[in-house]
């Protein structure tokens, strides 16, 4: 994934990664708080977001790590309206980004088993609440990015892990072909978890772009 919008901040994060924040992080505190009503939901609201952006910043210092650990330099974070990605100075193995890729979700069952874990501890204040809302985000972030579709986690595990049995080739339109089916049942799927869960995801799966791994066209175009 890349950003064309300029960062409106940025800052050293951990490991001295520089880490630049988009305009749509704005944007995503605006649709939330927009649904707000008592001063005090846009209090509990505001709390939400920002414990979500700060489990996307996690979720993308993982990769860091996972970058850093192999010796692997990293150019940026970018955190964005859609999520964030982790950029590095050179390709990776197939091996050493399977470390890369892991490690996001890695990070965020852990900070779910963590916090799950404590928030009873914190009695029923809003201490609680909060450590509680961030065992259910860091869950739903990890199981939604180990989904195996492309450009999520799952989709790039799914296929390294294909990789390690197939040829390069196959393992990228098997791939493609898992993420095409469900890149066409992501809008009914999303439209249920809005109105079952009160989930509203941001992110949409390409399926032209599934058809294409798929058929393999992606691929010759680039030989």
């Amino acid at each position: 994934m890349t950003g064309s919008d300029k960062p409106i901040y940025e800052f050293r994060g951990p490991f001295g990664v520089p880490v630049q924040i988009q305009p749509g992080v704005l944007l995503l505190f605006v649709i939330f708080l927009s649904f707000s009503g008592s001063p005090s939901d846009l209090v509990y609201d505001l709390i939400f977001v920002s414990l979500l952006v700060m489990s996307i910043f996690l979720h993308e210092v993982g990769h860091a790590w996972g970058c850093l650990i192999q010796g692997i330099p990293v150019r940026r974070i970018v955190l964005h309206a859609g999520g964030g990605f982790c950029e590095h100075k050179r390709s990776p193995s197939p091996y050493e980004n399977e470390l890369i890729v892991a490690m996001g979700p890695i990070v965020n069952l852990v900070i779910w088993a963590v916090a799950s874990m404590t928030w009873p501890l914190f009695g029923n204040g809003d201490l609680s609440w909060c450590v509680w809302v961030l065992s259910y985000i860091n869950l739903f972030l990890a199981v939604l990015n180990l989904l195996p579709v492309h450009p999520l986690d799952g989709g790039k595990l799914f296929e390294l892990a294909l990789m390690r049995v197939l040829p390069p080739q196959t393992a990228h339109r098997i791939s493609g072909g898992v993420g095409f089916v469900i890149a066409l049942i992501w809008i009914p799927a999303m439209i249920l978890c809005f109105f079952t869960l009160g989930l509203v995801l941001f992110f949409i799966p390409s399926v032209s772009a599934h058809w294409e791994m798929m058929r393999g066209d992606d691929l010759r175009r680039r030989t």
